[in-house]
């Protein structure tokens, strides 16, 4: 079992620091993050939608919907889509508002703040559950997920987009290089909480992908799982019914 990481050396949850750490880089969350993946992860999100409106679902839950980029771009590729988007940090949220308001899409898209792995939803309340770089930062993995499935309906789906390693080389060499040095240091220059972005970084390194994951999934009652891997295994999709 690897140790568990956390964004600060200080007492306190993983739940509470998370929570806290998106609180502090908010108002950069958008810009640094174009900036830190190239503009690649707007190719990864595009993917992960197509594959979500296989499944042609019309109520949705985004669950980790930070300043709603995900639940923005269902809403523009899914027709007759409604969205909730929860979060536990308030101020991602608070972003994510202003976003939704802009693009008048305030009609079908609802956020609200509230705990992953304590979703208030009655069980098989939406069609599918998405989150996008969200699972690592659970505190109880297992639960969180066991979540998004109970208020899943019966032949929906997950979609679970996260960040894995590369194996291969020179991809692994690189992923490593650039997340462990230039991601933190962009991170440091760009946000008053430099800290997110080492704990970035470190939070990868725990996670338990590819093969991992899918076997978590599977022994939680996730059927058909499957992981489709994006940019050379910088990140995957994965893919869960229930």
């Amino acid at each position: 079992m690897k140790k568990e990481v956390k964004p600060y050396q200080q007492e306190g949850s993983k739940k509470e620091q998370v929570s806290q750490m998106f609180d502090n880089i908010a108002p950069k969350y958008d810009a640094l993050n174009r900036t830190l993946s190239l503009g690649i992860d707007k190719l990864w999100r595009k993917r992960a939608i197509k594959i979500l409106k296989t499944y042609n679902p019309s109520k949705i839950l985004d669950v980790a919907t930070g300043t709603a980029d995900v639940a923005l771009a269902i809403s523009s590729n899914i027709e007759n889509s409604h969205i909730t988007g929860v979060d536990i940090s308030k101020e991602m949220l608070e972003y994510g508002k202003v976003k939704v308001k802009n693009q008048d899409k305030s009609e079908r898209i609802e956020l609200q703040q509230g705990d992953s792995e304590n979703l208030q939803f009655e069980k098989e309340t939406f069609d599918a559950v998405t989150v996008a770089f969200g699972v690592r930062n659970f505190e109880n993995l297992e639960k969180g997920l066991a979540e998004m499935l109970r208020v899943t309906k019966s032949g929906g789906c997950v979609l679970i987009l996260e960040f894995s390693r590369p194996h291969t080389f020179p991809f692994k060499q690189l992923f490593q290089f650039y997340f462990k040095n230039i991601l933190p240091l962009i991170g440091k220059m760009g946000s008053k909480d430099p800290k997110a972005y080492k704990y970035l970084f470190e939070s990868v390194q725990a996670f338990p992908e590819g093969k991992q994951f899918l076997e978590i999934l599977r022994n939680l009652g996730y059927k058909n799982v499957r992981q489709e891997e994006l940019s050379f295994g910088i990140c995957s999709i994965y893919v869960g019914e229930k």
